[in-house]
């Protein structure tokens, strides 16, 4: 079981990665998530974007490399796993990787809505 589960909703800062090593597949994505945090001097709103890199594997991996573009907003369900290495030196270090268990089309980006647009035109 895993402690740890977490929902994401972003857009795609980029077009997910879908890597193949060995038999198995993976796809790297990077959800982007951008909140109000109030206005400057002169009034004007401001923003601070936050982005975090998922993995997927397997079909559901396929499933968003295959169907999400740059832009796309998805909704993603993530387990998180806790990472530990040590390097060259003997130096530990700690991460944490985000790792897809389910995910959600939200609403589509820019590239995704021109190419729905111009298959409805033929």
């Amino acid at each position: 079981m895993n402690s740890f589960k977490v929902f994401a909703v972003g857009n795609l800062a980029r077009n997910p990665e879908l890597v193949a090593s060995g038999s198995s597949l993976r796809t790297r994505l990077c959800l982007v998530g951008n909140d109000y945090i109030g206005r400057d001097e002169e009034g004007e709103s401001r923003e601070v974007v936050t982005s975090l890199w998922f993995t997927a594997f397997g079909v559901l991996g396929e499933a968003l490399a295959r169907n999400c573009r740059k832009g796309d907003q998805v909704i993603l369900e993530a387990r998180i796993e806790s990472n530990t290495w040590t390097d060259k030196e003997g130096k530990d270090h700690y991460d944490h990787s985000f790792v897809v268990t389910g995910f959600r089309f939200g609403a589509p980006g820019r590239a995704t809505r021109e190419v729905l647009h111009s298959s409805q035109d033929d």
